[in-house]
């Protein structure tokens, strides 16, 4: 990762690496993380087949790399015996610079202080993602994806450092260790730390197998850690997008128009320069910026500028409208995501059996990271060089050379820690923007949006309009379930060939794998786009949005069977033992049966929700209390998670607590709402994230588990909002179906 005394990188790191293996010595070891060669014929499981890895040492060159390999990960081992990691994915606070580090230093013996990670340059055809379509961080796939070739990559690097120093001291390797990146022979009290190694050891061949060790000789892995990056973060060294400073650059505040496909219709750009410090007034199709010495001077003259705007083709498009047309399209058969028996033969018949349906609403939802979007560009007639914080590097690559014209070799990109990304910045609209910009400018230019143009300008978490519909059995037990999801097709737009059958599995995930045991189960997609409002990924993705819908109606069920939401849970997860086990455990540390305790003039409620998410198994324990107003407060959660093999304790802790503040902000509060086109919402006034005051105490139960493990940074944002909305039924007896909370109990 760069910091502020290191920004400047031009050339290619991957180029820089192999020549700096060759000038100065050390080790350099190219691996697959994902085991796929140059043409993509090799899949994710196939680890067996894999190009063999390969070593760049003192005298080798970038000849020596065997045709067709597919190096997607770099080990470099310097002459002092700093260990660094290149690696595609990126930092946005949820701990990846540190538990990819522990994963490797485990098996290679290193000193986790001194393994560093760098970000890889931007190349698709060397570091996609199969998991994700391309060089992406996101999905909460980083250490799932990484667990094991990580781990075998520090052996292989070990076990040649263990050769170089047997065949340097003339002995046994069985009689040398490995400890703090130091290999030692005790017998005759000699040492040498890795970088007194790695001249010798590159001339080595690296096996072909290794063996792992088991968890119980783990030293590293399962232990809470404190964060490799937080040294650089508070002492002002991190460099953000944000941070990136140029000579004689000019900084942007931009305007775009409040309505989707609007275009400039007029600006005073007379005034804008009569501003001092204004340098120049820039105009793209659908936007104005204003360049000035500083941000506060551009957006004085864009101020003064004025600019007004034809709305286009949806000035009239609102809220209403879009639910309105939602409703109708949802009445229609969508593509089959699921189907387990007849649940609409079940459904149907006159059996005795009683039927229940609901309509659940989800709101659009703006990411609203702390960072707001930025982008710097510098580009010139041989080039084009970008500083920002991106989840997809090689797509602003390629967006930028597009607008440009310029090879996708002939564009930079320096990526930097990510002020927050929650899928927003797996969007390059705002280095589009920048790069539009860029080329009218005179000089580098920083784009910056205030919080205001970013909330109104969001690519937002689609709108989701769901029907369902289940029959209880005569004791009271599900014998069918239909849900029908309708709402916008990311993976259409983001990751085409995903779409299978007219199905997008985002959309579906949390749905259509339901973990209780129903005998007939019918889940159904309807795609539609609405007009004027740009959709995209935001924590949590596609179980936002279904685990929200499935554990309310769960809840529903069980109370019109009369049976305790954590006893009918059960009944109905026998067969999934993972998820029946963070159930218990989740209700047993909250206390569930035990009386809340009173606040006064209050009424108090507690409400669970289970999921099975992105590898991993949760519950979630809501304990909360309603005033007379409808004002909802979380007072306690308590979250169970089986997320497999632990790396950092500490880290996962961080996830849950942040992701369930996340998760809750929005359930309780939060949406995005339209009316003539424009976005209603514009800061955290009227979109509110919690504060400390209003943060509930959460305490979270990891599951001690050695099974693969799973992702943790999205799922704490799924689960809360069920949690919270049946622990609000249990208190008052409203059941909310609809989101935000707060709104719909201003509205009871």
């Amino acid at each position: 990762m760069e910091t502020k005394d290191k920004q400047n990188v031009s050339a290619s790191r991957r180029g820089f690496m192999k020549a700096g293996a060759v000038a100065g010595g050390g080790l350099l070891f190219g691996f697959s993380l994902f085991g796929c060669s140059k043409d993509g014929k090799e899949g994710q499981n196939d680890r067996q087949e894999k190009p063999p890895e390969t070593a760049v040492g003192q005298a080798a060159t970038a000849a020596s790399e065997p045709a067709g390999l597919a190096h997607d990960a770099f080990i470099r081992i310097d002459r002092e015996g700093i260990v660094t990691l290149i690696i595609h994915k990126v930092e946005m606070g949820q701990g990846t610079f540190t538990s990819m580090p522990m994963l490797l230093a485990e098996e290679l013996g290193a000193d986790l202080s001194k393994v560093k990670l760098e970000q890889a340059p931007a190349d698709n055809s060397l570091y996609a993602d199969p998991l994700l379509g391309g060089q992406v961080t996101g999905g909460s796939t980083s250490v799932r994806g990484a667990w094991k070739p990580l781990r075998e990559a520090g052996a292989k690097v070990r076990t040649v450092l263990v050769q170089a120093a047997a065949q340097t001291w003339k002995v046994d390797e069985k009689e040398l260790s490995v400890v703090g990146g130091t290999v030692r022979h005790a017998a005759s009290n000699r040492s040498a730390h890795f970088g007194e190694l790695a001249d010798a050891a590159s001339k080595l061949q690296f096996p072909k197998t290794v063996t792992l060790k088991q968890a119980a000789d783990f030293t590293l892995i399962g232990k809470s850690l404190k964060r490799l990056d937080s040294p650089v973060k508070t002492n002002g060294q991190a460099m953000f997008g944000i941070d990136a400073r140029l000579p004689n650059m000019g900084i942007a505040a931009v305007m775009a128009s409040p309505v989707t496909g609007g275009k400039v219709a007029a600006l005073d750009e007379q005034k804008a320069m009569a501003v001092k410090g204004v340098r120049q007034v820039l105009r793209i199709e659908g936007a104005v910026a204003v360049v000035a010495d500083n941000f506060w001077t551009a957006k004085q003259g864009l101020a003064a500028a004025a600019p007004r705007f034809d709305d286009g083709p949806n000035a009239n498009v609102s809220t209403a409208s879009i639910v309105a047309d939602m409703a109708k399209v949802s009445e229609g058969t969508g593509a089959v995501a699921t189907n387990k028996g007849d649940a609409l033969k079940t459904l149907a018949a006159q059996d005795g059996g009683r039927r229940i349906d609901a309509v659940y609403e989800m709101p659009f939802l703006a990411h609203a990271t702390m960072e707001p979007m930025n982008c710097t560009v510098d580009l010139r007639a041989d080039g084009c060089d970008l500083w920002v914080g991106t989840q997809v590097p090689a797509l602003a690559q390629g967006a930028a050379a597009k607008i440009t014209g310029l090879p996708v070799e002939k564009v930079k990109v320096h990526n930097h820690y990510l002020g927050g990304g929650f899928g927003r910045r797996l969007e390059v609209d705002m280095v589009i923007q920048a790069v539009e910009l860029a080329r009218q400018a005179k000089g580098p230019l920083k784009v910056i949006w205030t919080r205001e143009e970013d909330i109104q300008h969001d690519m937002y978490r689609p709108y989701y309009y769901d029907r369902l519909s289940a029959k209880l059995d005569n004791k009271g037990m599900p014998t069918a379930w239909f849900h029908r999801v309708t709402g916008s097709s990311i993976m259409a737009r983001f990751a085409p060939p995903m779409v299978k059958n007219g199905v997008d599995p985002d959309a579906v995930e949390g749905a259509a794998d339901l973990q209780y045991a129903i005998p007939d189960i019918r889940v159904e997609y309807v795609r539609h786009e609405p007009p004027g409002v740009p959709t995209a990924f935001w924590r949590g993705v596609g179980p936002t949005h279904n685990i929200f819908v499935v554990e309310s109606f769960i809840d529903e069920l069980a109370y019109a069977s009369k049976t305790d939401p954590v006893a009918f849970r059960r009944a109905l997860l026998q067969k999934s033992p993972r998820t029946l086990a963070v159930l218990n455990l989740a209700a047993e540390k909250a206390g569930w049966g035990r009386p809340l305790k009173p606040v006064a003039g209050r009424k108090v409620g507690r409400g669970i929700s289970t999921q099975f998410a992105f590898g991993s198994y949760m519950a979630q324990v809501a304990e909360v209390s309603v005033g007379p107003d409808g004002d909802v407060r979380v007072h306690r959660v308590v979250c169970a998670v089986d997320c497999g093999q632990n790396i950092n304790p500490d880290g996962i802790i961080a996830q849950m607590e942040g992701g369930i503040v996340f998760g809750a902000s929005a359930a309780l509060w939060d949406e995005i709402t339209h009316a003539k086109g424009r976005v209603q919402q514009n800061n955290f006034g009227d979109y509110r994230v919690m504060r400390m005051n209003e943060a509930p105490t959460v305490e979270v139960h990891i599951v001690n588990s050695h099974d693969e493990p799973g992702g943790i940074g999205e799922p704490g944002t799924a689960g809360i909002a069920p949690a919270i909305s049946n622990a609000v039924f249990a208190a008052v007896g409203k059941r909310v179906r609809k989101l935000p909370i707060g709104e719909q109990l201003k509205k009871a």
